[in-house]
């Protein structure tokens, strides 16, 4: 997928502009890598690659299905790997099996590039189930850390509700909001380590964020591959309860 370029500061077919230091990738599984798998074409996931183009370093949020692919993206852009930035534990995100598949993910990738693997605190027991990583193979952090990619900064969010630790990643205006918030609805709250009252919370946290803050999803469950919290406030039912009892009325609690 070439980068187009754009004005800077902004974002055009997921990819920042070229001759900005901000380095922002958003890639499709099925599309821009792992293509012919049908289990990441189904599940369109989207990675992103962020970085500082001036250093060289850049961090893979979620690499799963083919990580070779996501590594040779991010080399032909002359970028190296400085670390792993995962969402939440499930599978389609780090790797793992799913559903009778095993998908590949981070895992893998550290036999190629060695590097650090960040993720929230409450969520490491989930991760080291999941992909068989160990302890001194992860970063825990809280919400409100914040990871220096060069001179960029990326704010940790913890966001729980779609699991334990869900994070979430705000930077250069944008966020990087996997399985907790999408353009249209949020991340189930019916599977293990979910909970729909720390699902509101989270939602109302991401909410407050300022109106042009730009969201990137986990997947593709929308035409859209991003859109505005100012947009998705009026647009996305998730934001229409305005009290915690009200929301969690539809999930008969």
């Amino acid at each position: 997928m070439a980068a187009a370029a754009v004005p800077a500061g902004r974002t055009v077919n997921g990819v920042s502009d070229p001759t900005d230091r901000f380095y922002f990738r958003q890639l499709l599984s099925g599309r821009d890598f792992a293509v012919g798998d049908p289990i990441a074409t189904q599940m369109v996931n989207f990675v992103y690659a962020i970085g500082d183009r001036a250093t060289g370093e850049c961090v893979l949020v979620d690499p799963a299905y083919a990580v070779g692919d996501l590594l040779d993206v991010i080399e032909a852009d002359g970028m190296r790997l400085s670390g792993v930035l995962a969402t939440h534990y499930h599978a389609d995100h780090v790797g793992g099996s799913m559903m009778g598949y095993n998908i590949e993910g981070v895992a893998s990738l550290l036999e190629r590039s060695d590097c650090p693997v960040h993720v929230n605190r409450a969520e490491v027991p989930w991760v080291e189930r999941t992909t068989g990583l160990t302890d001194d193979q992860l970063v825990a952090h809280d919400g409100g850390d914040v990871l220096r990619v060069g001179d960029i900064e990326i704010t940790l969010v913890h966001t729980p509700g779609h699991t334990p630790g869900s994070q979430c990643f705000h930077v250069d205006g944008r966020l990087v909001s996997g399985d907790t918030l999408f353009l249209e609805g949020c991340g189930r709250t019916d599977l293990p380590g979910s909970d729909p009252a720390a699902m509101f919370d989270s939602l109302q946290t991401l909410v407050a964020l300022p109106d042009d803050t730009v969201v990137f999803p986990g997947h593709r469950y929308s035409m859209p591959s991003s859109g505005t919290i100012e947009a998705l406030r009026e647009t996305n039912y998730v934001f229409k309860p305005k009290s915690k009892d009200a929301w969690l009325q539809w999930f008969g609690q």
